[in-house]
């Protein structure tokens, strides 16, 4: 109750922080449909609070986006202490978990309506909400091969509508789905796909990674390897491309997959 959007802008005022804006509900990182921009703090808290807009970048009905990161992005962990040390005053972490199993502390805040991209993290993680509400539907890390992924991110952005024609496996993907309410903890997972909706104004943080992203390197390697192997199997002629592919499916099936997935 104590975080009203006077409260925010007062306790972090006019210091600057870069953001994701959109002229569409649907953010979508793949085909970057959104820009980066850069507000002060209580300015940005106030639009993204508004449904119209009477100054903007894009349009009047625009949705404004914050994912705090560290001073450095490519080597600093997002720390809500550091980045609004002033909020964080109020925040107290869950005591779910070992502290040194503590890695960074998110911030997010949300235009109503804002549609975040289905994607998994490699870390587990605790959606904390604060304020407003949140729909968040999951996917098991077993049914990646129905979510069409590219990278970390699925490229099926519409889950409530989603292309069949485009995405025909995705029907048998399982949807498991919750809402946040202020107070409202959400533990999701390792490797679990998430799509978050907020359908109010809202503020949240979570525990993750730099970006929560990020494959582990050995996996990294491995993917690496296995595009090479394919790229050796396009020197076949078709037939024997296929008859080879199958056989290191088959062999990646055998010596990988856990026998409790089925």
């Amino acid at each position: 109750t104590k975080w009203t959007t006077d409260y925010l802008s007062q306790a972090e005022g006019s210091k600057e922080v870069k953001i994701h804006v959109s002229a569409v509900p649907q953010m979508d990182f793949l085909s970057k449909n959104f820009v980066y921009r850069t507000l002060p703090f209580d300015v940005f808290v106030r639009r993204a609070a508004e449904v119209k807009h009477k100054e903007y970048f894009l349009t009047e009905d625009e949705k404004y986006y914050l994912r705090s990161v560290g001073e450095d992005v490519r080597k600093d962990i997002a720390d809500i202490r550091k980045q609004f040390p002033v909020l964080a005053e109020d925040v107290h972490i869950p005591e779910y978990f070992e502290k040194e199993q503590f890695f960074s502390s998110v911030f997010r805040i949300s235009s109503a309506g804002l549609q975040l991209w289905t994607h998994y993290d490699v870390m587990d993680n605790f959606l904390i909400q604060v304020t407003g509400k949140k729909r968040v539907v999951l996917y098991s890390p077993r049914d990646a091969p129905y979510l069409y992924l590219s990278g970390t991110k699925s490229e099926v952005l519409d889950v409530d509508n989603p292309d069949l024609e485009k995405y025909p496996l995705f029907v048998k993907a399982k949807r498991y789905q919750c809402v946040l309410e202020a107070g409202d903890v959400l533990f999701i997972p390792a490797l679990w796909f998430h799509n978050v909706i907020s359908e109010e104004f809202g503020v949240s943080y979570d525990k993750t990674d730099t970006y929560g992203n990020k494959d582990p390197m050995a996996a990294s390697r491995a993917i690496q390897i296995l595009d090479r192997a394919l790229k050796t199997l396009e020197e076949l002629p078709e037939e024997y491309r296929d008859f080879y592919a199958r056989r290191m499916v088959l062999r990646i099936q055998e010596k990988a997959y856990r026998n409790d997935y089925g």
